[in-house]
């Protein structure tokens, strides 16, 4: 039933004048770029409603829904706000969100005004994360895609990327990466973990970090999963800033740099020409990966 589903506006306006009569009257627009895991729609202009993509989303809603009113509380900078959640109906078989809309670009070479200031922003927002009580939280699991977890769930998909690419990387050196990070755990007490601390989840206005959104993958566990974002994002003294506000010891970034290294070999091994612009990005995390891996292990 879901292969052929059709998330639209049509499709949101029916689930909120069904649901919630008192923003029936509210325009709903897509979008743009509203991703594809969950899609986004404008409700008037304070809310948006967040409807998960398929069925491996739809667990996020509650586990956003429980605990941003906790996180927000303690957090200088903004993140979404829970107003609301939705059922199943008009065909459409999950629970889905309402939250507060919150102005911003997401973070890129255009947006961001100073790289060296952004990626102290960054680091003090993970820092703050990290300060706020673990007790009770969400561990990893399928629902969150294992973020927070260990790296061994991937293992099988990293040495067939690698084997898939051949000679157009290095295999010998990206698995020794791999290697070398997945021997090592998270030996201190669980932290909060984002689990998609990427770029699109990074609003900016003027220049600055502003709000960070999507915590569908939140959990407490090992925080190296967002250190991805030193080679996502960052680069040279972005990156070596990034690392030394965080403190984090060796080990947290040998396995941070392989997080980063699963995705970027992942995507990389499925490019094609018609998407020469992300493939292009993928060779250059995983360039940089090889390199930062090199220097440290010197």
């Amino acid at each position: 039933m879901t292969a052929n589903l059709k998330i639209d506006s049509a499709l949101v306006r029916s689930l909120v004048a069904d649901q919630f009569p008192q923003w029936a009257d509210l325009p709903v627009r897509a979008v743009r770029q509203g991703g594809m895991d969950n899609r986004t729609f404008h409700l008037g202009n304070e809310l948006l409603v967040r409807m998960p993509g398929a069925e491996a989303y739809a667990a996020q809603v509650k586990r956003e829904q429980r605990w941003l009113p906790l996180l927000e509380k303690q957090l200088a900078v903004r993140i979404p706000r829970p107003i609301g959640v939705g059922v199943p109906g008009r065909g459409y078989p999950w629970h889905w969100s309402i939250n507060r809309w919150i102005d911003g670009e997401e973070a890129s070479v255009d947006s961001v005004s100073n790289f060296n200031d952004f990626a102290a922003e960054i680091a003090g927002f993970l820092l703050s994360l990290h300060t706020i009580s673990a007790s009770g939280g969400p561990e990893p699991g399928t629902e969150n895609f294992f973020r927070g977890g260990g790296l061994q769930t991937y293992d099988t998909q990293v040495r067939a990327a690698a084997a898939a690419l051949g000679g157009r990387v290095n295999g010998g050196l990206a698995l020794d990466v791999w290697d070398s990070a997945v021997q090592t755990t998270w030996d201190r007490a669980a932290v909060w973990v984002h689990g998609d601390f990427a770029p699109s989840n990074l609003l900016v206005t003027r220049g600055r970090l502003c709000a960070v959104i999507d915590f569908g993958q939140l959990a407490v566990g090992d925080p190296a999963c967002d250190l991805a974002i030193a080679w996502t994002l960052l680069r040279a003294d972005a990156r070596v800033i990034f690392r030394e506000k965080l403190d984090l010891d060796p080990d947290t970034w040998r396995r941070g740099r392989a997080w980063a290294l699963w995705k970027a070999l992942i995507v990389a091994a499925e490019m094609t020409a018609a998407n020469a612009v992300d493939a292009s990005r993928c060779w250059q995390v995983i360039a940089d990966i090889l390199v930062d891996h090199e220097q440290a292990d010197a």
